[in-house]
């Protein structure tokens, strides 16, 4: 129902942050834009990309199969930032050659949103593997590769 709400009120915030008129550069930030996504995807795969979205924990439920102990991981991505994912949005939500006041609004939000995020996902992983994600995580940057190592 929200989400019908939302279309059916939404409303465009009038006004350009920037515009940027060169082809060549356009090309690029399009081309960065879709690196973001393909960030994104590729980093859900490293992972597990059905469990990530609940489907192979719901297979598992109709069998009646208990789920594997959780290992802990660094393919890829992952050994150089701890979450990928969420740098292929932030990638693709900043990565505009015409930024909105409405894009920007959502922009910042996810950015904020994301970052909440984090701090609670590094919660819960720091309870599942302990030191281990510890020292991962001195390791390792959170969104940009060497960047908020703690």
């Amino acid at each position: 129902m929200c989400l019908v709400a939302l279309f059916a009120f939404w409303h465009p915030i009038e006004g350009t942050v920037w515009s940027i008129s060169s082809e060549p550069i356009r090309i690029a930030i399009w081309g960065v834009f879709l690196m973001g996504w393909t960030i994104l995807f590729i980093a859900t795969w490293l992972i597990s990309h059905f469990e990530l979205f609940g489907i192979a924990q719901a297979w598992r439920h109709t069998r009646g199969v208990e789920p594997p102990p959780q290992e802990f991981r660094t393919p890829f991505f992952y050994r150089w930032i701890r979450h990928p994912i969420y740098t292929g949005f932030l990638i693709a939500f900043w990565a505009t050659p015409d930024m909105t006041y409405s894009h920007l609004l959502l922009a910042l939000g996810m950015t904020i949103y994301i970052f909440i995020g984090i701090a609670h996902e590094e919660r819960d992983l720091v309870d599942h593997f302990g030191e281990r994600y510890i020292n991962y995580r001195t390791r390792v940057g959170s969104v940009i590769p060497g960047v908020g190592r703690r």
